[in-house]
């Protein structure tokens, strides 16, 4: 059974650069939920301590590779939920130049970008969370 995506930006609403405001499911298929993706290499070894940048595409590269282990890719994401500690706009340009070429512009993930203090372990500067959608 087809799954259809269909990812809609209501006239009510703003105009969203980089993410979409609704997305709804329908049809049969597979919902898949990433666990939070934070900046450790295969081996467990932190990745860019005290780099935003280097941790952010640590962090959208395990995404990437949770997201085909599962038989998906980032066209399928649906919704994204990022966290980053000690949220500056700095932070939202980074991931908007990473996530941008990973998502495109005509059809993002629902988005939300959270500033916190503090995530697992204090080197972590950003996590990502995913929920993706596949036939």
């Amino acid at each position: 059974m087809q799954m259809d995506k269909t990812f809609t930006n209501p006239p009510t609403l703003s105009t969203p650069t980089g993410y979409t405001h609704v997305v709804t499911i329908a049809g049969g298929g597979k919902l898949i939920y990433i666990s939070g993706q934070v900046s450790l290499d295969k081996s467990g070894t932190l990745v860019g301590k005290g780099d935003f940048a280097a941790q952010a595409r640590q962090v959208h590269d395990n995404l990437v590779a949770a997201l085909a282990a599962a038989g998906a890719k980032p066209a399928d994401v649906v919704k994204i939920n990022s966290y980053v500690v000690n949220y500056t706009p700095e932070h939202r340009a980074v991931l908007r130049e990473i996530r941008g070429p990973m998502f495109g512009k005509d059809k993002p993930p629902a988005s939300t970008l959270v500033g916190v203090q503090a995530l697992a372990l204090d080197d972590f500067m950003l996590e990502v969370e995913a929920i993706a959608a596949i036939s």
